[in-house]
């Protein structure tokens, strides 16, 4: 905790990260009136102080809508990452563990998945689906569980023949128990780096589902569709997708910084500095 907080960056970084659980969790009730409320009256309005980031083409409050689309975001990375997580752990897990033709079936399978560029994968999977929020979290569950089961593999690999792994092995402790009282819970940690790296690029990739159409619909306040909605309007009501842009560059670079300093301190070369 004192490496984490000794970086300037990092502490910004974590306070982004507390303001984004806080909104999404408590956003409802931070704002009065719902994210969908529409006022032909008050249609492109410039960020004042009665609506502090502006307003759309049907009058409604961006502030509100980005604090309703901060909801959105953290429902996307939670399920997401959940499946994925779960998913490549246990896939391996297992592959690292078992070895043999176990190992090489699940590995042919993950770098087939691997060969694909992530965002286009992913395109073509929503695409597939059809648009929608629910297709677009499956979408990319589908291509993020590899990078984990690779990781794990390969953690995997280096722990079963540690010396604390034989002795209960030796001790005749049953195979499962080792694999999960003994060599994954080693093995875990720079799954949760790469978690929190990923927390960030999910919500950009969101986001790019979103922009293209392909993710959230409307009326949703998904920040990637709110950029898609602001883009014809860019020229003039410039705050309609640039408000949105700025939540998304922020949480990404947060989970970014966070994400880099947890792997210096894992790194056993800079653990003494």
């Amino acid at each position: 905790m004192r490496r984490l907080w000794r970086s300037p960056l990092t502490v910004g970084a974590q306070v982004v990260i507390l303001a984004f659980i806080v909104t999404a969790v408590f956003g409802q009730g931070l704002v009065h009136f719902n994210e969908h409320y529409t006022n032909l009256s008050a249609t492109f309005l410039p960020p004042s102080r009665a609506h502090l980031l502006g307003t759309d083409d049907l009058g409604r409050d961006m502030l509100v809508r980005i604090i309703a689309g901060a909801r959105d975001a953290a429902e996307i990375v939670v399920v997401v990452l959940a499946i994925a997580v779960s998913i490549g752990v246990i896939l391996g897990a297992w592959a690292g563990y078992a070895g043999g033709v176990v190992d090489e079936a699940i590995m042919r399978v993950t770098d087939i998945f691997l060969a694909f560029p992530a965002l286009l994968l992913a395109i073509a999977v929503a695409a597939a689906l059809g648009p929608g929020l629910v297709h677009a979290m499956m979408a990319l569950a589908v291509i993020w569980w590899p990078w984990y089961a690779r990781m794990v593999r390969g953690q995997v690999l280096s722990v079963k023949n540690e010396d604390f792994v034989e002795a209960a092995r030796a001790l005749g402790a049953p195979r499962w128990q080792l694999l999960w009282k003994h060599v994954l819970p080693n093995s875990i940690f720079p799954v949760v780096i790469q978690l929190t790296l990923d927390v960030g690029v999910v919500i950009l990739t969101a986001a790019g589902l979103g922009f293209l159409g392909l993710g959230a619909q409307p009326p949703s306040p998904d920040w990637g569709l709110l950029i898609s909605d602001g883009q014809q309007y860019m020229l003039n009501q410039w705050w309609i997708a640039t408000f949105p842009g700025i939540a998304i560059f922020l949480v990404v670079m947060a989970f970014n910084l966070l994400g880099d300093a947890l792997r210096d301190i894992a790194d056993v070369r800079t653990r003494s500095q």
